[in-house]
């Protein structure tokens, strides 16, 4: 199975408390995290792209590097580990986009890859004068697979006559063009699993609940049959918090601090604005991550224990049928990859 990082491009991380760690994004705090990461042998990392915070006590994600911009730094600083950028496609076309992931790939050669996000917080865009009106919400996939066609013509063939609704190619242009620059998507709905069945080449879904690793599958088995349908074969890869401690008492103490200390005001921005897009349906990812019950930390699934038990739980998802890897955050970053290489890692059976 094969892992990943979630780094904090934004400030505190993913954890939306008074009580969590407290800190702003930087280089050097992702250089380290990344660079420790590669030593351990993880296979990848992952940068979002946020546009505006959630506010609060905490100015949750108020403060956010650039993805495209950091991945290139952190692609000079390397020398095996993957990096994947993310690009808000309703802020930059994608023809600028194969260029800079062909100037990517000339720093790190076969090791770029592009997560594409349709965008929901309306905040983020509207601030710009950049949001298309309340039709995205349920045209954004339409809009996505156009953007998707230029992007991966530009990437393979370094040449675009696409003519469509949204955008209109007149013998684009970009060269030179990586070979093999692989495209994700993390929708979870079934409009975002049919456009990934068609034109990404890996899943990020959000696992489920607080130490029930395996409460994902459904996904797996709804994005298995939508990549039935085009042919293709589509890894999923899940998202995980991984709070961890010498026992699982003292991290499940953490976690409990973390809970009491949520940040109540950015919540209540995060619920505001994830709304419009949640009523598209209980299967968005906007759903899961604004719901009431453990909002804390965008509701993404959580494991929560002792060195051990972090293993075992991570082994229970390498047996999911579908899996290709878990892409993992932590509360304390610098040591969570620590204890993630010295202390999960060995113990698990699907790293080995």
């Amino acid at each position: 199975m094969q892992v990943g990082v979630f780094i904090p491009i934004g400030n505190n991380g993913w954890l939306i408390s008074e009580t969590a760690p407290q800190y702003m994004p930087s280089f050097e705090l992702n250089k380290t995290i990344v660079q420790k990461a590669e030593h351990y042998g993880l296979d990848f990392a992952l940068s979002m792209i946020k546009l505006r915070g959630f506010g609060g006590k905490t100015e949750f994600w108020e403060h956010n590097l650039e993805s495209f911009t950091l991945m290139a730094g952190l692609a000079a600083v390397t020398e095996k580990i993957k990096v994947f950028a993310t690009v808000a496609t309703l802020t930059i076309p994608p023809a600028i986009v194969a260029r800079m992931a062909s100037t990517i790939d000339s720093i790190a050669p076969g090791r770029f890859g592009i997560n594409l996000v349709t965008g929901w917080q309306k905040a983020e865009y509207s601030q710009m004068g950049l949001w298309p009106g309340e039709g995205h919400y349920t045209d954004r996939y339409n809009y996505l697979a156009e953007y998707a066609t230029v992007l991966k013509g530009l990437l393979e063939t370094g040449v675009s006559d696409f003519k469509g609704k949204y955008f209109t190619m007149d013998d684009c242009r970009v060269s030179p063009h990586p070979k093999d620059t692989k495209l994700i998507c993390a929708g979870s709905s079934d409009e975002g699993l049919a456009f990934t069945a068609q034109y990404a080449d890996y899943s990020f879904a959000l696992g489920k609940g607080t130490n029930t690793p395996t409460a994902f599958a459904s996904v797996n088995k709804r994005l298995e049959a939508a990549a039935a349908k085009t042919g293709r074969d589509v890894a999923s890869f899940i998202l995980f918090m991984v709070i961890a401690d010498e026992t699982d008492e003292k991290a499940l103490a953490k976690w409990q601090k973390y809970r009491d200390g949520a940040d109540q005001q950015a919540l209540a921005w995060l619920t505001n604005q994830a709304a419009p897009n949640a009523a598209a349906g209980a299967t968005t990812n906007t759903a899961q991550l604004a719901a009431p019950e453990s909002a804390v930390n965008l509701n993404m699934g959580t494991l929560v224990g002792s060195y051990e038990s972090i293993a075992r739980m991570l082994d229970e998802i390498a047996e999911v049928p579908g899996t290709g890897g878990v892409l993992l955050t932590f509360d304390d970053f610098v040591q969570g990859i620590d204890d993630f290489g010295t202390k999960i890692q060995p113990l698990m059976k699907s790293r080995q």
